[in-house]
């Protein structure tokens, strides 16, 4: 299955009426957008356990049909009850060492346990929306990472059975501002501003049924890739992950419980942003950060594609430090 949330506007008006409906929830086929009644929303079904239902529903009796070039889709989960962004690619930090002058050689906390922070679910965007640059920033990124979506609850889960908790992924498109994270990360007590501003995510929430060709013993192999201005920046494999997503969700519902549309990241694939690519010593001085009118895209044959602009920061108020 392949779901997604949509806002269609009003039923034959056009986008420019600014005439809309509150967010839709509906099913992608071959034929178009297979709509559920307004109210109806992905994050409930799942913690209904109604998705399958749903589904049914959709197919035999949809409550309308529009074609995919109709709508606007929004995050498939708008507003997440929480994200949690992985580290399980330990090339990614190589990568990002070494384009720091740093040795590549890790810390062994990074193979006793798998990384991650909380990010912010208001900070949410879909999968076609522009990007402002964050406030302050000359350092913006983008990250190529894939999100699993919680589909049903546990606490204390084991890692031979955790990943059973996955209903679906998604593209998770960690938007960054390196110079903010320098800061951020001075500070000591974990992300902060560099991660505060747009968290992309979609186009779909594609479930796991839909995925059994690409999954091994370790998990899930398929391809997703990364462009900036149509330039293949990075082209990488789930399979290369460090930690599977049994170890994440693991230790992530250790003590607590994960909840159905918790949005678990996987950490950026190897090359998946721009900070692996600084070629100057002085990473403020690389010229490839990104600008207003950059158009960033994340694509698989498995996830679908999001496409996004990059515009201007909004104005930002100094603080006492001038920061």
């Amino acid at each position: 299955m392949k779901w997604v949330t949509y806002d269609a506007g009003a039923p034959g008006a056009s986008g420019a009426t600014g005439i809309s409906f509150s967010p839709r929830t509906g099913l992608l086929t071959d034929d178009g957008i297979r709509g559920l009644p307004p109210g109806v929303t992905l994050l409930a079904l799942l913690e209904d356990g109604a998705l399958d239902d749903a589904a049914t529903t959709a197919r035999r009796d949809p409550a309308e049909v529009r074609a995919l070039d109709e709508v606007r889709l929004l995050a498939p989960i708008p507003r997440p009850p929480s994200i949690r962004d992985g580290l399980s690619f330990l090339d990614h930090l190589r990568g990002c060492y070494r384009a720091l002058g740093r040795p590549p050689e890790l810390h062994p906390a990074w193979s006793q346990a798998p990384a991650f922070y909380f990010g912010n679910p208001a900070a949410v965007v879909g999968p076609h929306d522009d990007v402002p640059i964050a406030p302050g920033s000359r350092m913006f990124d983008l990250e190529l990472e894939v999100g699993a979506v919680v589909g049903r609850p546990g606490r204390d889960l084991h890692p031979d059975t955790a990943a059973d908790h996955v209903v679906g992924f998604t593209f998770f498109n960690d938007w960054t501002a390196r110079d903010h994270q320098m800061r951020d990360m001075a500070q000591g007590i974990g992300m902060g501003k560099a991660k505060d501003m747009a968290i992309t995510l979609g186009p779909a929430l594609v479930t796991v049924d839909e995925l059994e060709a690409y999954r091994g013993p370790d998990g899930y192999a398929f391809e997703v890739a990364a462009t900036v201005n149509g330039r293949e920046i990075a082209k990488g494999s789930l399979a290369g992950m460090d930690w599977t997503w049994g170890e994440q969700l693991a230790y992530m519902s250790r003590g607590t419980e994960l909840q159905p549309g918790d949005v678990i990241g996987s950490g950026t694939v190897p090359g998946g942003c721009l900070l692996e690519h600084v070629d100057t010593p002085d990473p403020f001085a690389f010229t490839g950060w990104l600008a207003p009118g950059d158009v960033v895209s994340l694509s698989s044959e498995v996830l679908g594609e999001t496409r996004q602009v990059v515009r201007e920061a909004e104005p930002m108020t100094p603080l006492r430090t001038g920061y």
